[in-house]
């Protein structure tokens, strides 16, 4: 079992990084800050063999927690009725309005292509270290890449210089 105090060492080191991934996987602050609490949660209740990259083995175990939290919001949300009532907009509805597309186009992408794309564009790791994260190779990692890219150039043609 990962000790308390090398959670916290965890926490320390890689805790923004994997909270902004979070966010941008997720879309949202409040389920980012969820499923990080819950990706660190797991870490202290992992028990198995040491964990040799503790950053690559993060970004993959919250992964999976954001993939879990995706398909609850989407049983959810399937079982609810929107309300019929119109909010006021926000401070920078504009901005976010003009954005909602990309962001569907990206929400769109196969799972491994998304996180993919996230984890090299905004994150910044290598293939190699998106390779462990994923599982793969580092080929696959930069294939996964490439094609998320392709496919959001073609859904955004306007944009491509």
């Amino acid at each position: 079992m990962a000790s308390a105090d090398q959670v916290q060492t965890w926490v320390d080191r890689h805790g923004r990084e994997i909270h902004a991934y979070l966010w941008r996987f997720l879309g949202d602050a409040q389920d980012a800050e969820d499923a990080l609490q819950e990706t660190f949660v797991r870490a202290l209740r992992y028990r198995g063999r040491p964990v040799a990259e503790p950053r690559a083995w993060l970004y993959t175990v919250a992964g999976n927690v954001a993939r879990t939290q995706l398909r609850r919001r989407r049983r959810e949300s399937a079982v609810l009725t929107p309300l019929d009532v119109e909010a006021p907009a926000p401070e920078g509805a504009a901005a976010r309005d003009r954005w909602e597309p990309v962001r569907r186009a990206v929400d769109a992408l196969p799972s491994k292509q998304r996180q993919a794309l996230l984890l090299r564009r905004y994150q910044g790791l290598s293939y190699g270290e998106i390779a462990r994260v994923l599982g793969g190779s580092a080929d696959s990692a930069r294939a996964n890449v490439y094609l998320a890219v392709r496919k959001l150039r073609k859904a955004f043609p306007e944009e491509v210089r």
